[in-house]
């Protein structure tokens, strides 16, 4: 996966990256595999808006990935590589021997024709699935279980990976992208290698349009505002200082929100790096 950084013809293209698409061999996607996805508009099911700045963007269709990837034991060909618009990664469509389809997250690495497979007793190579248990010490791993049988949870947007450290007890100690050193359960899947489209984290947008055809519309600034609506807004003239905070008045950096009685901190061994 490469990108490439158009000529500077026009004021949208001057600094617009984008990737190549070189890696995708099918442009139209599995019709079994795929339902209809309605937009919201950041509003609820009473209509009222809840979540600002959404609304528009491309209608989508919802593919329907295999995260729990317990289809064990039987062996399963890749069919194509293909662009998903829920998401950063590609997805690799695999056709197993006995008549099952499915999708999954593609690997940095996996070609078209590749056998993979999942469960207890395949080998830790590229793309298959299996507990942690049998996974080797030092391996990159990504699509992480925290419970076993709940399907894929960490590690799974474009360029990630995790590493599997050490072992203790029932309990593997993994490496998260953040940087945080959590304990999971030994009975969790997850898959080998890293996940593809690495150079995702290079593009740029190059213009506010293609912005609005993701969904994502025009987004105020708090000091814009008026003090009735931001505690930052108001003021005669620009006004600078004071502590940047949210819409609620709570501090916008630096403000721990997690629940410092979290059930889950107890298997966290090191914070993530700020």
């Amino acid at each position: 996966m490469a990108v490439r950084k158009l000529k500077p013809t026009t004021p949208g293209q001057r600094h617009k990256i984008i990737g190549t698409f070189a890696d995708i061999t099918k442009s139209v996607p599995e019709k079994s595999l795929t339902v209809g996805k309605r937009s919201t508009g950041g509003r609820n099911n009473e209509g009222h808006l809840t979540t600002r700045y959404r609304g528009g963007g491309h209608r989508r269709k919802l593919r329907l990935i295999d995260f729990k990837r317990n289809h064990d034991g039987v062996p399963a060909r890749v069919k194509a590589i293909e662009y998903d618009p829920n998401r950063s990664a590609r997805i690799a469509l695999l056709y197993y021997v006995d008549g099952f389809k499915a999708y999954i997250i593609a690997p940095n690495g996996l070609q078209v024709g590749a056998t993979i497979e999942s469960g207890e007793n395949v080998a830790p190579e590229l793309g298959n699935a299996l507990p942690l248990s049998k996974i080797p010490v030092g391996t990159l791993i990504h699509n992480i279980e925290l419970r076993p049988g709940q399907g894929a949870a960490m590690a799974r947007s474009a360029g990630t990976f995790a590493q599997l450290t050490s072992r203790e007890g029932s309990y593997v100690i993994v490496k998260l992208p953040s940087g945080e050193t959590r304990r999971i359960l030994s009975a969790c899947r997850a898959t080998i290698g890293v996940v593809g489209n690495s150079d995702h984290a290079l593009e740029q947008s190059g213009k506010a349009g293609r912005s609005r055809w993701l969904g994502r519309r025009p987004h105020n600034r708090g000091v814009v505002m008026n003090p009735v609506d931001h505690p930052m807004g108001g003021g005669e003239g620009r006004q600078s200082g004071g502590h940047p905070r949210s819409r609620n008045g709570l501090y916008a950096k630096g403000l721990k929100t997690r629940a410092p009685k979290k059930q889950s901190s107890k298997y966290i061994i090191e914070r993530r790096k700020k």
